[in-house]
């Protein structure tokens, strides 16, 4: 009996070194799984023809849309827009790395296959615009690291699984344009990090569950076209312009506009209705409200002394053994590809750059950590040497220590701000002029260097008094990072001065000629870009907002990162995208098309003439309404105090409402809007 016990614990204690061992003599290849994948994605093979199944490597730019980290493992798959017609494969769960997923903006359809809740990485998952059906799948809830799910626009049916609530690191979750039914999960307010939430365009019922307020960083809750019913929660008032609730006819509430009061029968201290998958709903049937299964109080409780000894030795060396994995997972982890700034101690000898720092992002998405060719030296010989852009590169530029000595080292004082792929330093050159010099790691920017020196070329090529002027560049073999630099611009962004309060003269409450004038500058800028007058081919900006319009010492608009996503991967520019389409600036055709013309940007330059305007950030229903009926006091800034220009005001309203047009085909040109400022000598005093 005891050597009976013995070999047991034995067998327990060396059976995940016999499993991991075995593992490791038969590893299942990344290589099989990725063919087997566009097998599925893509069976008539009319797409993903350099997926090779006789390919040596997958992760040197070969595979088109895949990326790896520094351990050669698949972390990436961006394949947007490319005309896959197949089906998600289970097999898509055994890339245990995977931090993103792209395949919106395709054709795929049939079910999501449950297997890819085992991508526990995964940070963001977007499967829009697809033809996907089918339910979610309830596994989804192992997915602990996900940020972004992003399944709208499919056919996706089903009730909305109350498992979502366990997503803790969810920032949004984009569902509308499906046919979902059912009630909203009351758990979707235990996500502490979400953000915004669209419900819209499905058939859901039910009540609006109060818990749903409690989500601490929702800005956006989109219910519109379902057929809701009950009290709306008056907490949700917080949200203000952030809380859609059109055509629901039979909600109700007091507060809100276009909604009926309630009667004492929908009071929300006493609902008629219990509020869905809440508290009040322990009555439900078990289908509606899914628990875990206790088996364990079932069982009858032993006396035996012996077998508490045996199972509690067992126990000991199953904790031992958790713990060794443990402790080599860890170490593991550590060593994984760290943020797109933070520099490999090899990268810091080749330059003999003595500095370390790490520059903590906003956003925790993994996009920016994907690794490319490791030879990546766009400025070497061979590459500039070939007189195709040489001519042009040489006199822009700089070396490293140019850039070191500016920033004197990147100290955390020069630090003027950072995005989710750039960080920007405040520098002074050697001839005493300022400037801004952006950080950008090659992780970040095309893997391709001939594309990547050609997108130099166009930033070098862009001359116009409302662009940024790029004054030179730097790229580091040995660092991996490349620097832009530009002329420094003290005034800031346009974003400071919005939502500000105060009067004209105090503080960045901009005078009604100075905002006018801006609006014209603007304008110019994107018909330079836009090449309307055949002076050179059309550039599309692709992310006009305020952040990126500058304002010099005259009060001069400046557009920056002009050109800036010739250089930068496809990932990197899709990633930008999240902040632009919250603020409201991303044109409405993108859903559905992906894509970015000059009408997406004449889109953008209209919410920003009603930024301008109205001197907030945010633009709602009330803003465009008061554009529309000629409404003063609810389209132009309260901080002017009436001293405005009203037919000014008037045709700038109406130059907005048609940028923003809902169809890109209504929206005039640039150009016809350049016409229309100078015609009504916009930048006069009222």
């Amino acid at each position: 009996m005891k050597t009976l016990f013995f070999l047991l614990v034995l067998n327990l204690f060396t059976y995940p070194f016999q499993t991991l061992a075995k593992n490791q003599e038969n590893p299942i290849s990344e290589l099989s799984i990725l063919i087997k994948i566009k097998s599925f994605l893509d069976p008539n093979g009319q797409t993903l023809s350099s997926w090779s199944p006789n390919a040596t490597s997958y992760c040197d730019g070969s595979f088109q849309g895949v990326a790896c980290d520094e351990f050669g493992h698949v972390m990436n798959i961006s394949l947007q827009g490319n005309g896959l017609f197949g089906k998600i494969p289970p097999e898509i769960g055994q890339l245990k790395r995977l931090s993103g997923l792209y395949l919106h903006f395709n054709g795929l359809h049939g079910e999501i296959p449950k297997e890819i809740a085992e991508l526990t990485q995964l940070a963001d998952l977007y499967l829009n615009v697809n033809n996907l059906s089918g339910e979610i799948p309830q596994e989804l809830e192992k997915m602990a690291n996900l940020q972004v799910l992003q399944l709208c626009y499919n056919q996706l049916s089903g009730s909305l699984p109350t498992q979502l609530g366990s997503l803790r690191k969810l920032n949004v979750l984009a569902l509308q344009y499906n046919q979902f039914t059912g009630a909203i999960p009351a758990t979707l307010g235990n996500l502490g990090t979400l953000q915004r939430l669209d419900l819209s365009y499905n058939r859901l019922f039910g009540s609006i569950p109060l818990k749903i307020a409690d989500a601490p960083l929702l800005q956006v809750l989109d219910v519109r076209n379902n057929t809701l019913s009950g009290n709306v929660p008056l907490v949700l008032k917080k949200l203000d312009e952030g809380f859609q609730y059109a055509n629901n006819t039979e909600l109700c509430g007091s507060g809100f506009a276009n909604l009926k009061v309630c009667n004492s029968s929908f009071s929300p201290e006493n609902p008629s209705k219990p509020e869905p998958f809440g508290p009040q709903s322990r009555e439900l049937t078990p289908k509606a409200i899914p628990q875990s299964a206790d088996v364990t109080g079932a069982r009858s409780k032993s006396t035996n002394a012996g077998l508490v000894a045996v199972v509690g030795a067992v126990m000991m060396v199953m904790l031992v053994v958790a713990g060794l994995f443990t402790f080599i997972w860890y170490r593991r982890r550590k060593q994984r590809i760290g943020t797109a700034f933070e520099t490999s101690d090899s990268r810091i000898s080749t330059d003999q750059y003595q500095v370390k720092e790490v520059v903590n992002r906003r956003s925790a998405s993994p996009l920016i950590s994907l690794e490319y060719s490791n030879g990546w030296d766009p400025m070497s010989k061979g590459q500039t040497g070939s007189g195709l852009l040489q001519e042009v590169l040489e006199s822009y530029v700089f070396n490293v220590d140019d850039v070191e000595s500016a920033t004197r080292f990147f100290s955390d004082s020069n630090l003027l701000g950072k995005s989710s792929f750039s960080a920007t330093y405040r520098g002074i050159l050697r001839d005493g002029s300022i400037v801004a010099i952006q950080r950008i790691a090659k992780t970040s920017c095309v893997s391709d260097e001939t594309e990547f020196l050609k997108g130099l070329k166009i930033l070098t090529s862009l001359k116009h008094e409302n662009l940024l002027r790029l004054r030179g560049f730097c790229c580091s073999k040995g660092r991996g990072e490349c620097f832009l630099i530009y002329d420094y611009v003290a005034k800031g962004s346009l974003l400071q001065y919005l939502d500000v309060k105060g009067k004209i003269g105090n503080g960045n409450v901009l005078d009604w000629s100075t905002r006018s004038s801006i609006i014209k500058g603007i304008a110019k800028g994107i018909e330079y870009l836009h090449g309307i007058k055949g002076k050179k081919p059309a550039l599309v900006h692709q992310n006009i907002s305020a952040e990126n319009v500058l304002i010099d010492q005259h009060y001069t608009p400046l557009l920056s990162d002009s050109g800036l996503h010739k250089l930068l991967a496809d990932d990197i520019i899709f990633s930008t995208l999240k902040a632009s389409a919250a603020m409201g600036y991303l044109a409405p055709e993108y859903t559905t098309t992906g894509r970015f013309t000059e009408k997406s940007d004449v889109y953008a330059f209209g919410m920003l003439v009603f930024q301008i305007i109205s001197g907030k950030t945010r633009i709602g229903l009330s803003v465009r309404q008061g554009a529309e009926l000629c409404k003063f006091e609810d389209f132009v800034d309260v901080n002017l105090d009436g001293k405005f220009s009203e037919p000014e005001a008037v045709m700038l309203g109406k130059i907005a409402l048609l940028c923003t047009h809902e169809s890109p085909n209504s929206r005039p040109t640039i150009s016809t809007v350049v016409q229309e400022l100078e015609l009504s000598s916009i930048g006069s005093s009222p």
